[in-house]
This record gives C-alpha cells, sequence and structure tokens, in this order.
C-alpha cells in the first residue's frame, strides 16, 4: 500500500531537511560578568538548551540543543542583554596541525646530523658530559648543565599535559604521573589513560625519569598531570581543551604543556586563555605543522609558541612561522615515550614544546614564580640560530645553562 501523498512529502521533508535529520548542536554561551553561573545556566535552559558543563573561568555553559531549534535558541540568547558570547562547540582533530612525520631521506640524513652535532656540544659542553639515554633534543637544549641539584632537575614542580592522556605503566614515566583529570567525559573524570600515545611521548620529554635506561626529559624530577582533552583519534571539542586548561589552572598547577593545534581560534578559547594566564598557568604550545600561519591556541600573545628545529639547528620545514613564535626547539626525528612499552621516534612542534615546557620547569624550580618571570628566565637563556629569522625562531635556542 502506497503512502497517501501529504505524508509522502511529510517523510521526504524529514529526510532531507538537515535541522531535523541531524543530531543535537552543542554551543557554548558565555554570560556578562555580573551574571551569576546560576542565573546563566537558567538562561540557557530557558532557551531550549541542556547543560552539558560549566567553563567557570569564563562565566559560561556548554549546552545541547536539538537541531531543529538551534536556530530559535540561538536568536533568542543574541537578544539577551545578558548573553556575550555565543559559539558552536566545534570537535576537531588538533594533532593534525601539531605532529608530521618527515621523509625517509630526511630521517637518514638527521641521523650523520645528530652525530656530528651531539659531538660538538659535547666538546663545547665538557661539565654536561652526554649520557646514553639523553635524546638528541634534550642535549641540544643542554638540559643536563642544570641537573647538578634536585631543584636543577626541576625538583618540587608540576607540569599539566594537556594532550590524549599519559601511560601510569611506562617505566621512564611511572610514579611520576601524580594524577590527572577526563574532560571528554564529566561522568569519568578519573579515566585519564593514554589511548592514542601522542601525551605519553610528550611527557617523555618534559620528565622522564633519568635511571640510565630509556630516555631522560628535560626536568627528570618534575612531576607530571595528565589532562586528558583529546581521544584515540587525536579529536576534541574547543570546550573540552578549555576544561582542561580550566583544570590545570583551578588547581594551582604554574605550567602546562599544549602540543596541539587548530588552524581557527575561538574567543571562548582565547578567553579561557587568558584567564589561566591571570591565575598564574603558563601555557607552552605547539606553533603547528602547517608551514604557514601559526595554530591556536600557540597564537594567543599569553601562550609560549614553539617552532621546530631539526639536528641541524635549521627550522624544520613544516614548522609554521609568525611574529607570534617565541622560541625555537628541537622538533624532528624526537626519541620519547611509546605508550605500549619501549621508545618512538616523532617529528612535529608538538615534539618541541615539551622541550620548552621541561625548561620553564626548571626555570619555575629555580625560582621564577608567574608566568612572566618564566618567559624572562627562557628569554634571557635562549640566543637566536645563525640564518634564521625571526618569524621563525622567535628569541631562538633555550640553554639550560643558562637559565637565571
Amino acid at each position: 500500500m502506497k503512502p497517501l501523498p501529504l505524508l509522502a512529502a511529510l517523510l521526504a521533508a524529514l529526510h532531507a531537511s538537515p535541522a531535523l535529520a541531524s543530531g543535537p548542536v552543542r554551543k557554548i554561551i558565555a554570560c556578562r560578568p555580573e551574571v551569576s553561573a546560576r542565573d546563566c545556566s537558567e538562561l540557557a535552559r530557558r532557551a531550549g538548551g541542556a547543560i552539558v558543563r560549566e567553563l567557570p573561568s569564563i562565566n559560561a555553559v556548554v549546552v545541547e540543543v536539538p537541531a531543529f531549534r538551534a536556530a530559535h535558541a540561538h536568536d533568542a540568547l543574541k537578544a539577551s542583554f545578558r548573553v556575550d558570547l555565543i559559539e558552536t562547540d566545534r570537535t576537531i582533530n588538533w594533532l593534525k596541525a601539531a605532529s608530521a612525520a618527515p621523509p625517509a631521506a630526511a630521517r637518514f640524513e638527521a641521523g650523520a646530523a645528530v652525530r656530528e652535532l651531539l659531538a660538538r656540544v659535547d666538546a663545547l659542553k665538557p661539565a654536561a658530559p652526554a649520557d646514553p639515554e639523553q635524546p638528541w633534543g634534550i642535549r641540544r637544549v643542554n638540559a643536563a648543565a642544570s641537573w647538578t641539584t634536585p631543584r636543577g632537575q626541576g625538583a618540587g614542580v608540576s607540569v599539566a599535559v594537556i594532550d590524549t592522556g599519559i601511560s601510569r605503566t611506562h617505566p621512564d614515566l611511572a610514579g611520576l604521573v601524580l594524577g590527572g583529570f577526563n574532560a571528554l567525559d564529566p561522568k569519568k573524570p578519573d579515566a585519564w589513560d593514554d589511548d592514542q600515545g601522542h601525551g605519553s611521548h610528550v611527557a617523555g620529554t618534559i620528565s622522564a625519569r633519568r635511571d640510565g635506561r630509556g630516555v631522560v626529559g628535560a626536568a627528570p624530577m618534575a612531576r607530571l598531570y595528565a589532562v586528558k582533552v583529546l581521544d584515540a583519534e587525536g579529536n576534541g571539542s574547543f570546550s573540552s581543551v578549555i576544561a582542561g586548561i580550566e583544570w590545570a589552572a583551578s588547581r594551582g598547577l604554574k605550567i602546562a604543556n599544549m602540543s596541539l593545534g587548530a588552524d581557527e581560534g575561538s574567543e571562548a578559547l582565547g578567553r579561557a586563555v587568558a584567564a589561566a594566564a591571570k591565575a598564574g598557568l603558563t601555557i607552552v604550545a605547539a606553533a603547528g605543522n602547517t608551514g604557514g600561519a601559526v595554530s591556536f591556541p600557540a597564537a594567543y600573545p599569553e601562550t609560549i609558541a614553539v617552532a621546530a628545529s631539526d639536528a641541524g639547528d635549521g627550522a624544520a620545514d613544516f614548522s609554521s612561522r609568525g611574529p607570534e613564535v617565541d622560541f625555537i626547539a628541537p622538533g624532528v626525528n624526537v626519541r620519547s615515550v611509546d605508550k605500549d612499552g619501549g621508545w618512538v621516534e616523532h617529528s612535529g612542534t608538538s615534539m618541541a614544546a615539551p622541550h620548552v615546557a621541561g625548561l620553564a620547569a626548571l626555570a619555575l624550580a629555580r625560582g621564577a614564580a608567574t608566568p612572566a618571570a618564566i618567559r624572562a628566565a627562557l628569554a634571557k637563556a635562549a640566543a637566536p640560530l645563525p640564518g634564521l629569522a625571526p618569524a621563525v625562531q622567535g628569541l631562538g635556542m633555550i640553554d639550560a645553562g643558562k637559565l637565571p
């Protein structure tokens, strides 16, 4: 039996209409400073939104609205004098802009360059002899020159790794991770294990233990917090990234590494980064791997944006560039932790940023207590690499032996 003409038309309209066929839409709703969090939530509910989470640092809530009501809800909220910002809470892949793999030929050439560079570094810095567990990048930033005391190794400092999580079991990280937070699922805040590998690799460059095996990080006595904002594919929403930043800042942490990036910014993300800096959190971020403009959050002025160098002190071809770049650090064929055990090499500004985050931990341990002081200490220890423009390297490469 064929459907009636009117019913058939309605079924066709339902099938063809994206607003009716698609799932709920997520929005970030920020209210003006004088509006309480409770009133902001109530305002969003009355517009038809279901509260997903609160973002207190920017006086905002994340809501889900059925697709067929999204336009009406947006108009109703926009008309309210109490609402300051309405953004779609996009989900993107944050690792595509911050990780890269060089061609095989570049890997071969880098190996010879590494051997030559390490020999030169060892000859120039006899007070900080190389040991077998130091990857070339850790040697290049001369981290061992600071390791003469526990404070010089980052003792007493904790770093938030805002990423895919951290392995709890890898021997180079076991016992270093004090806890964490899963921003992807508010119902499972303690499920911060690394199911992708990116966060564990980053964590190893920051503070893998100094035990004569595997690899060692720039600040081997610093401790870590795993802030999981990305899933096994590297995907995450803007609100999950903001929630991760808020978690780190609200717990009084002073340093966070963000080896992730988006091609486009977000007003809500920018406000969250600014609020975190005001709370005392120094965010070190990957500049990006497009070879073009610096990605976000690295492009925000409150962050420390890190570009990537190769073993010959050149800029990696993939490294993003622009006036926002603050420093350059090793980012090609960086050896660090594999979440499933053992070690692996990766390339990208994702790998460069944790070198600087580790050095920031050393600066903090030495007494640089504020974001401005940490930035100043790193700047004092940096020197430009010959032949590279400021837009490519910022103030240059940091030498841990020159930290004040």
